[in-house]
């Protein structure tokens, strides 16, 4: 049985600049422009075309970057905005948890607030009397049920509504990120919940950017880009080509950024030096890789690089030596090494070639990262030495601190009761 259909749904919102915020009616009538002022500006196409199913007891995920529609997507589907155009169909009692403190009147008590929400969500008076105890232990509220709303956290603003939206028992529970704003000992808690829910076989959609508690408790997953369906299916196939396109999308973005800075560079020769050597051997072309060989500046932790510098030398030279040098954005050196370092002993250049240096993995956290290349002697004098010419982006879901992200597992003993963190939800992907 389908719980909820959605058939070519479309949302355009109209987009109306600051030229509109001070026109009155009478100044619109005076100056003779009442029909033009009333025009917007932009149209702006949230949602287009949008179909699917979602089948009875399925929990269902959405996915997609800000902007990408989600939000208004389970806000036509709660009844909240209707649809410019298309149809959707709900099967069964729905109960929404969509923007923190929806619904909730800032001024008057929790315990008003919930008796006001619960009979909004179709419960009686009686009925919220029975659950209310309940609602209020959930949600460890039990010290400020009393106190105004507008005095609470965004975090009690999310513990209450959460515990009102899962105990009215619904037959549809609709969910738009709320649970980031909910603290550590909270969350697990929810998706404690969720997981009962989804074991009850009630319908669940589900918005998160916590790709891996999509991954983890979704039954398929659907990908929103620019108001447009882009993949619907197995969650893990979804999420990836998900990664893919930011991770596209992130390498065109950097390379922008590159490039502005080595304009920047350019302007700045004159007061910076970022290279220096009289080029006996001059390092022409620096390229950096992925491990298959295609060019790239964004990275994850897991990922190897391979470092590939075109050298020249324009006569015979036998002492040489190259090196590379990876800084963070502070500065600081994250690692160094070069051919003497490492026990090369050289022999002889003359003419082109190639030097390539392969890192197996980098293990490096989330950050923009400077690359030095250079080429000397065993000595030091430098023939060409490049000082922060080249960067690349390490992007990862990770949330370590420090420089680098060393190989790592933990142990507990018995006596240690801790949820390891897919059971929990947290964990972030390990795919990055």
């Amino acid at each position: 049985m389908v719980a909820i259909e959605v058939e070519n749904v479309t949302r355009i919102y109209q987009k109306y600049s600051a030229r509109h915020r001070f026109q009155t009616f009478k100044s619109a009538l005076v100056k003779g422009d009442l029909f033009q002022a009333l025009k917007p500006d932009e149209l702006v196409t949230a949602l287009d075309k949008v179909t699917f199913k979602v089948e009875e007891g399925m929990t269902f995920g959405v996915i997609g970057e800000n902007g990408s529609g989600k939000s208004t997507l389970l806000k036509i589907i709660a009844g909240i905005t209707k649809p410019t155009s298309g149809r959707v169909r709900v099967e069964g009692k729905v109960s929404a948890l969509i923007e923190l403190g929806a619904g909730f009147h800032p001024e008057i008590s929790g315990r008003e607030n919930v008796y006001i929400n619960g009979i909004m969500l179709g419960l009686t008076k009686q009925e919220i009397s029975k659950k209310f105890d309940e609602i209020v232990k959930f949600a460890e509220l039990e010290e400020f049920i009393d106190a105004p709303v507008k005095t609470y956290s965004s975090g009690m603003y999310m513990r209450l509504g959460f515990s009102i939206a899962i105990n009215v028992n619904p037959d549809i529970l609709l969910i738009d990120e709320v649970l980031a704003v909910g603290d550590a000992a909270f969350v697990p808690k929810c998706l404690d919940r969720i997981d009962d829910f989804r074991r009850r076989r009630k319908t669940i959609l589900f918005v998160s950017h916590d790709l891996s508690t999509v991954e983890r408790i979704c039954d398929q997953v659907m990908w929103l880009k620019g108001g447009r369906i882009q993949k619907i299916g197995d969650p893990k196939r979804t999420i990836d080509a998900y990664l893919q396109d930011v991770a596209e999308k992130k390498e065109v973005d950097f390379e922008k950024r590159r490039r502005d800075v080595e304009v920047t560079q350019h302007w700045e020769e004159g007061r910076r030096e970022n290279r220096w050597g009289k080029r006996e051997i001059e390092i022409k072309k620096v390229r950096l890789k992925s491990m298959e060989g295609k060019e790239k500046h964004v990275f994850s932790p897991n990922e190897g690089m391979i470092i590939e510098m075109e050298v020249s030398a324009a006569f015979p030279i036998k002492d040489f030596v190259f090196g590379i040098g990876i800084f963070n954005s502070q500065g600081i050196c994250c690692y160094g090494t070069n051919t003497h370092l490492e026990d090369f002993e050289p022999v002889l250049i003359q003419g082109e070639g190639k030097v390539i240096c392969r890192i197996e993995k980098l293990n490096l956290i989330n950050g923009t990262y400077y690359l030095d290349v250079a080429t000397h002697k065993r000595d030091g004098y430098p023939y060409d030495y490049h000082r922060n010419l080249y960067s690349f982006l390490v992007s990862s879901l990770y949330k370590d601190e420090g420089v680098a992200r060393p190989e790592h597992h933990w142990e507990f003993s018995p006596e240690i009761k801790i949820k390891p963190p897919q059971d929990r939800g947290l964990a972030r992907s390990k795919r990055e």
